[in-house]
């Protein structure tokens, strides 16, 4: 093979890209002085070849080994000053791994030779040679461009968010050899499941390669939930099956296309707010001996610290063109290799702070948010923000830009404190249940800008939300510091399992009641994958760690009620027009030339529209809410089962209460409190059930 390269001219794709002629390298690095491109055996075990790259362009080092092919091996050496105290931490006695690698060998087992400082003087250099056991990038073959998913109408999206290994680990009806995996995620017996509850949208937690924190590494434990990336264009080979002919990239890329065939979105939750090289005692993986100053927000008065508004240890430099490059490289690769449909953001307004000169204040303007708007691949995809980071002015739920959705803490809390705990008044509630109008510029952003849900990833799962007041977070080693403290959460009498059949009977209500109204409000619903079977993780409220029964869904007890449940909720979202978020709830009276436009009118239990005061009367906990198409003939109801007018009723009190309902013929769609049948008449008034919301139409659903 010649080993002599080639300098290259124009802006190549960072990382390794196949290219006629042999393997085009380029690695973002400005700062360094030298680069070598380092070449290994199949096995990445023995360094074969060390070649000089040829100087930067514009920061880049870049150059095409000619002859080369898919299949090889190699890592980077990067040459300049190590002087922590001024952020400089170069040290080529480190075999680096590339940040854009496609596809890794190898893993980062916690070993001290990793570390660019010595163990006990970290302020001077660690000279040991690393490379038998540092991680490695593998060239790929080029693939032809992945398949679109399914174009979902964003007014009936259902999100539901889900662990690749968690969902299928221990599923009985999906081949052993494939639990766990990304070919166990399309296994039919797992796609059944979410068309059993409707979702359209699947919500993919973290896929690219990741480092475990050698925290977890010293308990025996790893970063299941995967937010510690170093490789964030790589899918993490711990989902793969190993199936003969297969590898990580193709067995994703086929599940990303079972699900589409199913109908199914994928979205992809993605870490660029920080890395998995932790704080300034963190191992040198990649980008802290690339370029550290480049790469990562360092403490102006302490280069040798890192700024750290993530609560891992660093933030990546998202003011930078260089780093910007490399996130949207990544991003288009997530869609283009694979068929990704859109991202997750975490911590996302990391991703918009700018320079310290500015303040490392948050814009919704910043270089990243700006350059996804323009760019013709990612611009497409539906992008979601986790509005908040840990950093002053982290805060920022309604503040992206338009077109983006936000995941909303302001409705979990609000749902979880209005019915389990009886806190806020009925303008709060009301507020969540219209959309967060206060929070979402009605001009600006659509509907669907707001992502509902009650439970997620990150706290308890719904089940445990009504199983446990407290934490139960000492298996991750932390002494039970960790995870959220104030959770709104309610054990219904008994702290954890109970085998009271009133108790379960009321915790199984909870579940219906916080899952009918996140699906129900104007927004996009998200519920968490292992809610619609009532999964506990035995009260962990923080499982980041957990890679085992805490985590994986308990399928043997699945009470598949609560598929069925979201199911039957969200079919009346797809055949009742005004349950979509098409547009905001319009007052009674406002003119509207939105074809979809809605009028709510709102009721209290004695049938008298509130007055202003009502909303913020604690005593204040039962109301009604009509929902009439705005163009219908002088705001008439409307009993065409698509146009019909449809009724809520919520009682948020522990008693039975009469409630008045609004004139007409109303048919009882969903009962939380699941005491009456489907389709029944109601009266003109009716005794609501403590604690319990009623959908209500004027047109019966057909059976």
């Amino acid at each position: 093979m010649d080993v002599v390269l080639r300098p290259l001219h124009g802006a190549p794709a960072l990382g390794a890209s196949v290219v006629e002629g042999g393997v085009a390298f380029a690695l973002a690095a400005p700062n360094a002085q030298a680069v070598d491109l380092c070449l290994f055996d199949t096995e990445g075990q023995t360094e074969v070849r060390r070649l000089p790259m040829p100087a930067a362009v514009d920061g880049v080092w870049q150059a095409l080994l000619p002859g080369a092919a898919p299949g090889l091996v190699y890592g980077w050496r990067v040459h300049g000053p190590w002087n922590p105290a001024q952020g400089q931490r170069f040290n080529p006695h480190k075999l680096l791994l590339d940040p854009s690698a496609a596809a890794v060998l190898g893993a980062y087992g916690g070993q001290d030779i990793h570390l660019g400082h010595q163990v006990d003087s970290p302020l001077r250099q660690d000279t040991r040679d690393n490379a038998q056991t540092a991680m490695k990038a593998l060239v790929v073959e080029p693939i032809k461009p992945a398949a679109r998913g399914p174009a979902i109408d964003p007014a009936q999206r259902l999100i539901c968010e889900l662990h690749v290994k968690g969902f299928t680990a221990l599923h009985p009806d999906i081949p052993r050899a494939l639990r766990g995996t990304y070919a166990g995620l399309a296994h039919p017996a797992a796609i059944a499941h979410l068309q059993k509850m409707g979702v359209n949208t699947v919500s993919l937690m973290p896929l690219a390669t990741c480092a475990d924190e050698l925290r977890l590494l010293k308990l025996n434990l790893r970063n299941y939930w995967g937010y510690s990336p170093v490789a964030w264009s790589a899918p993490t080979a711990r989902y793969w099956s190993g199936q003969p002919g297969s590898s990580p990239r193709s067995e994703l890329r086929d599940m990303v296309g079972a699900l589409h065939a199913a109908g199914l979105e994928v979205l992809l939750d993605v870490v660029y707010n920080h890395s998995g090289e932790t704080d300034e005692h963190g191992p040198t993986l990649g980008l802290r001996g690339i370029d550290n100053a480049t790469y990562y927000h360092l403490d102006p008065d302490n280069p040798a610290q890192y700024r750290n508004w993530t609560g891992c240890g660093n933030c990546l430099r998202l003011d930078h063109p260089l780093v910007v490059r490399m996130v949207l490289q990544s991003l288009r690769s997530w869609v283009l290799d694979f068929g990704i449909d859109g991202f997750r953001f975490d911590l996302a307004p990391a991703l918009g702070r700018g320079a310290a000169a500015q303040g490392h204040a948050f814009s919704a303007r910043a270089p990243l948010f700006q350059a996804l708007a323009d760019d013709p691949v990612v611009s497409r995809c539906t992008l979601v923000a986790e509005p908040w980071d840990i950093g002053e002015g982290g805060y920022q739920l309604g503040q992206f830009p338009p077109g983006w959705l936000e995941w909303n803490d302001r409705f979990r809390d609000t749902q979880r404190g209005f019915w389990l705990h009886r806190h806020g008044g009925l303008g709060e509630w009301a507020t969540r249940l219209a959309g967060s109008s206060d929070t979402f510029d009605t001009r600006a952003r659509a509907t669907h800008s707001s992502v509902n849900f009650v439970a997620a990833h990150d706290g308890f799962t719904l089940a445990d939300l009504l199983r446990y007041a407290e934490r139960r977070n000492q298996a991750n080693g932390e002494d039970n510091r960790d995870g959220h403290g104030h959770n709104l959460s309610i054990n219904c009498g008994v702290e954890g399992e109970t085998g009271d059949p009133k108790i379960q009977a009321q915790r199984n209500q909870w579940q219906r009641l916080l899952l009918a109204v996140t699906l129900l409000s104007v927004g996009t619903p998200m519920v968490q994958a292992g809610d619609s079977i009532g999964h506990s993780q035995g009260g962990n409220n923080n499982a980041y760690c957990q890679d085992n029964a805490i985590s994986w869904l308990a399928w043997e007890r699945a009470d598949v009620g609560f598929a069925d449940f979201i199911g039957a909720v969200q079919a009346l979202r797809r055949n009742r027009a005004v349950l979509r978020s098409a547009c905001w709830w319009q007052t009674d009276g406002a003119e509207s030339g939105e074809e979809q436009g809605v009028v709510a009118r709102w009721f209290l239990a004695d049938g008298t529209c509130p007055q202003p005061q009502d909303w913020n009367d604690p005593a204040q906990r039962t109301i009604a809410v009509q929902l009439d198409r705005a163009n219908g003939p002088g705001g008439a109801r409307q009993t065409d089962a698509l146009n019909a007018s449809c009724l809520l009723l919520c009682n948020g009190t522990s008693e039975t209460l009469r409630c008045v309902l609004p004139p007409g013929a109303w048919f009882l769609l969903i009962d939380t409190a699941g005491g009456h049948s489907l389709n029944r008449r109601l009266h003109d008034a009716e005794m609501l059930p403590p604690e319990s919301l009623w959908l209500a139409s004027a047109a019966p659903v057909s059976t």
